[in-house]
Parts: structure tokens; C-alpha cells; sequence
């Protein structure tokens, strides 16, 4: 294992002022972050590196952060371990929690879920681990797998947890449990619903807050549901296929709409909860708008990702789907946001700052991200001015 720092953190900026305090999968699951007075054009090389940590090991799980403290995850000879760094690049801790996936496309797949003094992953074998923040000592441990009668998916399973008050959101998919809520604190089971029966399907669920019923919104196999909080009653569904099963995109909600996308010849549904979320309707479809892993963005009236067949980044008015355009001058890839600007990380290592309009792809700056290991997929991370991406075995923090 081998550590580089470059350069000096230095001091931060008041972008530190509006940040979230507790980053998970995508930020707050929307792949929007509130930091504003970040860089609107970068050098030609690309943005300084603040420093980069090499030893991961495999994998392309994202980085969290909490009381700035980051944590990631990757596998060394099949074992997965959690890895706490310092805002410095600093490594504080480094714990294994057991074995991972190592069948294909080798490493860690979900990123951890921080809360209230505990963290949370679930390995692509189907563990779903509790571990204490203070000490990384093992809280409690279950088997997606084994604990709820299913089977693993093809590419193992890619899950960040989501906490709502005392409850752990898990989708372990099968006849029996397809979502379940765990207690927090305990692993012990609060609810469980049968669902369609569907299998897992690499998707990580959200939270929507402000129907008549509150719920669980995730991807399954072959289908998108919606599951009471508070019951773990299903109260709708709606099919949704594609080739290979695979839905790794979350939702992205607003104003009772949900943007559901996935490849493999799919492409994107909007959907509208109606009768104060206990059902859906369908708003507008898209073939062309087929995000694979990338995930969407919604800034304003428009949504913002790249393809998969489709190789091209789009904008689509979010209220009728209509493209206002699309672009191939960068691969496809992982789209975030920030302060008005997109942040595009492609499958071949492009790393490039877009403005957000709906005008055109309008790409500002980009450099190439030469560092790390294997596929370029990890979603990158914005936390106090800097850009934490992820590549294989290294992790390298920028500043913007």
C-alpha cells in the first residue's frame, strides 16, 4: 500500500459554508450538491490535485463523508475493507469486513450510508454490515442473501443502504423480501414486502417525504414500486424491462414526478404519483435517454445524463421529455452537479466541467483523470471546494 499527497490543503473557501455535512450515495441521493463559489473554468491540465491516495485495492464504490471524515471501500485479495481518511488524504483507520465480490468486474459496488454515530454498506455478496463510527467496530451483520431466501444478481449486488429514522432500507429481491426495513440499531426486522417477486436490480432506493404516504421508491428487475415507510405495504408498481435486469440508477423525484432511467435498450419513464402517492400514472417516455450507469441531474426544468446505445449527453425538459439536445463529443458517462455546472466523468477517463443549459453541451474545460485502476465508473463526490473521484485503487481529491 503507498500513499502520495501533493500539494498543501490549504485554506478552504466559503463554498465551505454551504456544504452538506453528511455525504452519501450521490450527495442526498440527487447527484446535486449545494456548494456554490466553486471554479467555472479549470487549466488546461485540469484542477489541481490536492492529494491522492493509492492502495484501495479494487472496486468502484464512491466515497461518503461525515464530520469531515471520508469513507470508502475496496477489495484486496477478497477481502473488503472500509478505509477512513482525513480531509488531508491523512488515512485514520482501515477495517475488514469480510469477503467480497471477485467474479467479475472485481471489488467494492455500494457506497457506505453514515448516520447517527454508525455506517452502513452492503458488500456485492449481499452482507449488510453495521459497523461503529468512532471505532469501525462490527455492530451487527446480515446476509441479503441467506437472511431473506434470494439469490445473487449477475454482477453482485450494488446497494447504498438508505436510513429513514430508525429504519434501514435494504432490497434483497426474491419471492418473500423484496424490500425490507431493518432497525438501525439492531439489524432486527421492522417490515418486509413481498413485492413483485422481482430479484435486485443494482439500484439504490430514495426516500419520498411529502405524499399522504411517505415511501420507499426503488428499481427492481423488472418493475418500479413505491412501499409505505411506515407498513412496508406496496401501494404501486409498475413494470419496467429491460434486457438484462439491470436498473442501477435511483430515481430522481420532484414535485410528485419521478424520472426513473436504465440502458440496455430501456431508456427513461417519467412517472407521476398520484391519489397522494398510492398509485402512478405515466407522463412521458424516452428510448433515446438510455443513462446505463451514469445516472440524471435535474437542474431547473431539465434533466441532464448521457446514454448507453444512445452515446450521447442530452438535456430533456423535465415536464415533457422533449430533447433540447444531444451531444457526442465526450464518451458517456457519470453526470453531478454543482453551482450551476455539470461535472462529466467518462467511461475512457475524461473528466470535464459543463454548463448546465439547455442551450447546448457546452463544455468548458476537461483533462483526463490518469491515475487509479480499471473501469472508470465510481460517481465522483463534491465536499468543501474539492472533487473526490474515485478510479480502482486510488483516490484523488481535487480542487475546484
Amino acid at each position: 500500500m503507498k500513499k502520495i499527497v501533493f500539494l498543501s490543503v490549504g485554506l478552504l473557501t466559503a463554498v465551505s459554508l454551504l456544504a452538506q455535512q453528511n455525504i452519501e450515495w450521490r450527495g442526498d441521493r440527487t447527484g446535486v450538491y449545494k456548494e456554490t463559489g466553486l471554479l467555472k473554468s479549470w487549466a488546461a491540465e485540469g484542477p489541481a490535485v490536492r492529494w491522492h491516495y493509492d492502495g484501495l485495492g479494487e472496486g468502484h464504490s464512491s466515497a461518503a463523508i461525515s464530520a469531515d471524515k471520508i469513507y470508502v471501500t475496496g477489495m484486496t485479495a477478497g477481502k473488503g475493507y472500509l478505509y477512513v481518511f482525513d480531509l488531508s488524504g491523512k488515512l485514520l483507520n482501515k477495517k475488514e469486513y469480510g469477503n467480497e465480490w471477485d467474479k467479475s468486474y472485481n471489488g467494492t459496488r455500494g457506497t457506505v450510508t453514515v448516520n447517527d454515530g454508525k455506517i452502513y454498506l452492503i458488500s456485492g455478496l449481499g452482507d449488510v454490515v453495521c459497523l461503529n463510527e468512532s471505532n469501525l467496530d462490527i455492530v451487527w451483520k446480515k446476509n441479503l442473501l441467506t437472511d431473506f431466501d434470494t439469490k445473487n444478481i449477475q454482477w453482485g449486488i450494488c446497494e447504498s443502504p438508505l436510513v429513514v429514522g430508525e429504519k434501514l432500507i435494504v432490497s434483497p429481491g426474491g419471492q418473500k423480501h423484496s424490500i425490507v426495513a431493518l432497525n438501525k440499531n439492531t439489524g432486527a426486522v421492522i417490515w418486509s414486502c413481498a413485492g413483485d417477486g422481482d430479484l435486485s436490480a443494482y439500484c439504490s432506493p430514495i426516500y419520498v417525504s411529502d405524499q399522504q404516504v411517505p415511501q420507499v421508491v426503488t428499481m427492481m428487475a423488472k418493475h418500479i414500486v413505491g412501499v409505505d415507510i411506515a407498513t412496508g405495504k406496496k401501494l404501486w408498481s409498475f413494470e419496467n424491462i429491460n434486457r438484462y435486469a439491470v436498473h442501477p440508477n435511483a430515481p430522481v423525484y420532484h414535485d410528485n414526478q419521478l424520472l426513473c432511467t436504465s440502458g440496455y435498450g430501456k431508456g427513461s419513464v417519467m412517472l407521476r404519483l398520484t391519489n397522494g402517492g398510492r398509485s402512478v400514472e405515466k407522463v412521458w417516455e424516452s428510448s433515446d435517454l438510455d443513462s446505463r450507469i451514469g445516472a440524471m441531474v435535474k437542474i431547473g426544468d431539465y434533466a441532464y445524463g448521457s446514454g448507453d446505445h444512445n452515446k450521447f449527453w442530452f438535456c430533456v425538459d423535465w415536464k415533457t421529455g422533449e430533447q433540447k439536445y444531444k451531444d457526442k463529443s465526450l464518451p458517456i458517462g457519470v453526470t453531478i452537479a454543482a453551482d450551476g455546472m455539470l461535472y462529466c466523468y467518462t467511461d475512457r477517463g475524461d473528466l470535464a466541467l459543463v454548463k448546465a443549459t439547455p442551450a447546448k453541451f457546452d463544455v468548458i474545460s476537461k483533462c483526463s483523470v490518469t491515475l487509479g485502476t480499471d473501469q472508470h465508473w465510481a460517481h465522483p463526490v463534491i465536499y468543501k471546494g474539492t472533487l473526490y473521484v474515485r478510479h480502482g485503487n486510488t483516490l484523488i481529491a481535487y480542487k475546484i
